[in-house]
């Protein structure tokens, strides 16, 4: 039961969180220990509450899930996990989203957990509040909305996902007092909402005329459609990303132009993922295909390491 519970969770998924991480390392404080376990307690959190939501959908598509040909296999759908230990799994990943969420305001942090003096004045210079707290809850109701209801109506969908994700980023800025590059906010909502039409096309070929049945929206897209859609956004991203790396704004905040060394490894892992999608009909669980296909893990590995070299030099 526990393991059931525990995959309820749906570890695979906190993959996504990763993106918490990306203000540190732009705001190039990768290696200072303060930020660094504040940006660590932030992932841990999101990662309980994304948990938390993903069980709560689990739960409200319940009769849904069961008539899915993968979906059914989860453990709610399956009845390996009861809909009341279901919920005692929302509501203790939910509390300890809230302990992340606590002990990342300065209040708590200082009356019960000291972190040195160092940090505390550290958290007094750069106005840390309850910024991550309001971070994590307009996600929780932003997704609860969307599992609700707004995942029915069409565009609308992917967009909520693809907002979900810049949450993500805002909150691991706010939780380590940095300012957020619009850049880094505009490359992430493309890149979320390429994968979000990514995964509608998975879930439109492999339901073919049941799509509706399933999900409302689903019966609204066609998959001629969702690959203009997917084109048009790829191109998009790349432009983005390639425009901040060779940006006067970036080249003087890193000291560098070598950011822009880098571009290929964006350009090869759209066009592998577009790959992957078209070809192999896959693409329905971008952290399942990232971990999985060893030449797209090869090109986010590579761009990821390149990226801290140039930085950080």
């Amino acid at each position: 039961m526990l393991l059931a519970a525990f995959q309820t969770l749906r570890p695979k998924q906190w993959t996504k969180n990763l993106i918490l991480f990306a203000p540190l390392i732009f705001a190039k404080e990768a290696f200072v220990s303060e930020t660094l376990v504040r940006a660590t307690v932030a992932f841990a959190a999101f990662c309980a509450l994304s948990g938390a939501i993903y069980a709560f959908n689990d739960l409200h598509d319940l009769a849904q899930d069961r008539l899915h040909p993968i979906k059914r296999l989860r453990p709610l759908a399956s009845a390996r996990l009861t809909p009341a230990a279901g919920w005692a799994v929302v509501i203790l990943a939910l509390a300890a989203a809230l302990a992340g969420a606590l002990w990342l305001t300065p209040g708590f942090t200082t009356t019960v957990h000291p972190i040195g003096a160092g940090a505390v004045e550290l958290i007094s210079a750069r106005g840390y509040g309850p910024s991550f707290l309001t971070m994590g809850l307009a996600y929780a109701v932003m997704n609860m909305a969307y599992a609700l209801s707004l995942k029915h109506i069409v565009i609308l969908d992917v967009m909520i996902v693809a907002l979900g994700f810049v949450l993500r980023a805002v909150a691991g800025a706010v939780a380590i007092g940095v300012d957020i590059s619009t850049w880094l906010l505009v490359c992430t909502v493309f890149l979320a909402l390429f994968l979000s039409l990514a995964k509608r096309r998975h879930e439109v070929v492999l339901l073919e005329g049941e799509a509706s049945s399933h999900r409302r929206s689903l019966g609204e897209y066609d998959v001629a459609g969702l690959d203009q859609m997917i084109a048009i956004v790829a191109a998009v991203t790349l432009m983005a990303y390639a425009l901040y790396t060779t940006s006067k704004d970036t080249v003087d905040k890193f000291g560098t132009a070598r950011l822009s060394l880098t571009i290929p490894f964006v350009i090869y892992g759209l066009f592998r993922y577009i790959y992957i999608v078209r070809r192999k009909e896959e693409g329905g669980d971008p952290s399942r295909s990232l971990l999985n296909d060893k030449p797209l893990l090869l090109a986010v590995a590579l761009w990821a390491f390149a990226v801290i070299v140039i930085i950080y030099k």
